[in-house]
């Protein structure tokens, strides 16, 4: 008996909490390869992306100082720790530099730059050139003592090149791709909530509930939200919070329609009808009965969505509408390498991001709505 229980416990399937249906779908999106890939490359640089303060950064990981362990990267410590008396601590000044060597260490990421931070050492003003496509005399010709400074190391290189204000672009471009994933899937999550919600109200008690909220969708959606965007810019300083705002205010419709549709579709099935016979809450029927059958259509946007607001972020910077003036932005590395052309790297950088995000997301959403079709999932 025990072994038929342990060779019966082998050949359980490890997916036990999914439904043999949803297991289907799961072998489905497996099945398809660019989608599968697709989102798992796309997982990886956004952890990565997530840990953009422990890749690109102008302060140190950690300090040892006289014994004490210091986290720069989270606390911004004055410069009267280390023997100065500015209010802020810059970590690659010759004398701070010399003063924690003397009495610890520092860790430093791999990128020592943050998205802000202008190097002073550049060989040249304006947009420079990407570090490998020059010779060490000529990356170094900023520095104090030439080649032969201890500054200019593999920590100090600008693997994809600088702006036109000094700031290094790879590090740009990690916390660009950090704040667009983020806003695209807040945004996401946010507007599918209401969207859900809105089409589940209408879809389920029709009538002139129906009726009303159609017609408020319709004029709704008529008010252009460009305008509208740029007459709240004028009045306040835009920022993620209220460019998230001002979006949700429109995005949330987009799904509306088709939560609807299913709602009105299964209404009037039989186990509805008894369930509302039984006395079961209307609430618990939507949530319970209506709302999963509804999911099904609902999932295989959502990664269009994602995209779509990603796209509509990137657009907005690109025309200086999005977030503010100096912020990380793939949009804002569009708009500067169509302001300097003679810098080819800044508009290839920022061209061939966002063509790769928006294909892996693409790739996910085409295996997601695959997946999900009952013609390809097999019985």
């Amino acid at each position: 008996m025990s072994e038929l229980a342990a060779e019966a416990g082998a050949t359980k399937p490890r997916a036990d909490w999914l439904s043999p249906m949803n297991r289907r779908r799961l072998d489905a999106f497996r099945r398809n390869r660019r989608g599968h890939w697709s989102l798992w490359i796309f997982l990886v640089l956004f952890v990565i992306t997530l840990g953009s303060d422990f890749i690109a950064n102008d302060r140190p990981i950690l300090v040892s100082y006289k014994g004490e362990l210091l986290t720069p990267a989270f606390v911004d410590y004055p410069e009267s720790k280390f023997g100065g008396f500015l209010a802020y601590t810059n970590y690659s000044d010759e004398f701070i530099a010399d003063e924690i060597a003397a009495n610890g260490w520092m860790l430093w990421p791999p990128i020592r730059f943050s998205y802000n931070t202008v190097d002073s050492f550049t060989p040249q003003s304006g947009a420079v050139a990407p570090s490998w496509m020059m010779s060490r005399d000529a990356r170094c010709a900023g520095y104090p003592l030439l080649a032969a400074d201890p500054g200019c190391n593999w920590g100090t290189y600008h693997w994809l090149g600088t702006d036109d204000r000094g700031r290094d672009v790879l590090s740009r471009l990690i916390y660009g791709f950090r704040i667009s994933i983020l806003f695209g899937l807040v945004l996401t999550v946010l507007s599918s909530i209401i969207g859900v919600a809105a089409g589940a109200v209408q879809g389920y008690f029709g009538g002139w509930t129906d009726l009303l909220f159609q017609r408020f969708i319709e004029i709704w959606t008529s008010v252009p939200a460009l305008y509208l965007l740029l007459i709240i810019s004028s009045v306040i300083a835009p920022s993620f919070w209220v460019l998230l705002g001002i979006l949700l205010l429109f995005s949330w419709v987009s799904l509306v329609g088709i939560v609807r549709a299913e709602f009105l579709r299964g209404r009037n099935f039989e186990y509805i009808n008894a369930a509302r016979a039984l006395g079961v809450s209307n609430l618990t029927i939507m949530w319970r009965h209506l709302l999963p059958n509804a999911m099904v259509a609902t999932l295989t946007f959502v990664p269009f969505i994602l995209s779509g607001s990603v796209a509509t972020l990137t657009s907005l910077d690109f025309l200086g509408f999005g977030l503010p003036v100096g912020s990380p932005s793939l949009g804002e590395l569009l708009a500067q390498g169509k302001n300097n052309l003679q810098a080819p790297w800044l508009g290839l950088t920022g061209f061939f991001t966002i063509a790769i995000m928006m294909t892996l997301l693409v790739f996910i959403g085409e295996g997601v709505r695959d997946a999900f079709d009952p013609r390809k999932t097999p019985a």
